[in-house]
């Protein structure tokens, strides 16, 4: 199957304008064509269009976690078995009810989109399901994989949040999920501010917008002006600056204490 190259950019944009980052992978894979990978991920028309003149074809990727979605795999793995038999006995537990808009992956499985939330990223290998927030990413339509693409099957409304460690609770009761301490916090702190500095322009409002959201949602709302004067170190204007720590005020909110991790990949 030949995807028009248009398609990618107008998809790519189309995910930016509901303010989910967005950044290139290879054509036809799911490596990534940045060099940070979905630390790239960003909401600037012009730096989208920009990937997109240099690749045409290149996949479409979604970051995951808020500011974009939260996504659950189900995997299908053909004679090693698939996730749906999870998947349905947590849409019969109620844990599906805020799903929005549902994808047919490549392999036959599916992708379900779920509000952004700053929860760890988990998998349950046993019961083929990947959950993918922060710090994570996936590919969405029309990106391909070995000739096939990715297809919305189900659309979505505003969609509600999943509770990943109720699912993983009724899955696999007594499973224990990571915690990370505060040590490994101040860590991320620290990483976040240099990750701001590193930013090429047409990503340093997202990504700062970004950034500061995550410090509001860790509780760390100290980290605002060492985030401030990383960007400023960018070359963002103060007056951007300022209203774009405000907007991250006002849309983030402090998660408890067992929803908050750090970035990584998924």
């Amino acid at each position: 199957m030949i995807t028009h190259p248009d398609r990618m950019l107008d998809r790519a944009l189309a995910y930016a304008r509901l303010g989910w980052p967005v950044f290139p992978c290879q054509a036809g894979a799911k490596e990534p064509a940045t060099r940070h990978g979905f630390r790239d991920a960003s909401t600037d028309d012009d730096q989208i269009r920009r990937w997109w003149h240099r690749r045409p074809g290149a996949n479409v990727a979604i970051a995951t976690g808020s500011p974009g979605p939260d996504v659950l795999d189900v995997d299908q793995h053909d004679a090693a078995g698939n996730g749906f038999a999870a998947y349905y006995r947590l849409g019969a537990a109620g844990l599906l009810d805020g799903a929005g808009a549902v994808i047919a992956t490549p392999s036959g499985g599916l992708h379900a989109y779920f509000a952004g939330s700053e929860q760890a990223s988990g998998r349950l290998p046993r019961q083929h399901l990947d959950f993918r927030s922060a710090g994570g990413y996936v590919l969405a339509p029309p990106s391909q994989v070995h000739g096939r693409e990715y297809r919305l099957i189900r659309p979505g409304g505003q969609p509600g949040r999943l509770d990943w460690p109720a699912a993983a609770r009724l899955l696999e009761p007594g499973r224990e999920l990571p915690r990370r301490s505060q040590a490994a916090a101040a860590l991320d702190a620290d990483r976040l501010v240099v990750w701001l500095e590193r930013l090429e322009e047409g990503n340093r409002n997202s990504g700062l917008f970004w950034a500061a959201c995550r410090a509001v949602e860790a509780g760390q709302p100290d980290l605002l002006h060492g985030l401030a004067a990383a960007a400023a170190k960018t070359g963002l204007p103060e007056r951007e600056i300022t209203r774009t720590i405000a907007s991250a005020r006002r849309s983030a909110q402090p998660a408890p204490c067992h929803t908050r991790t750090s970035a990584g990949s998924s």
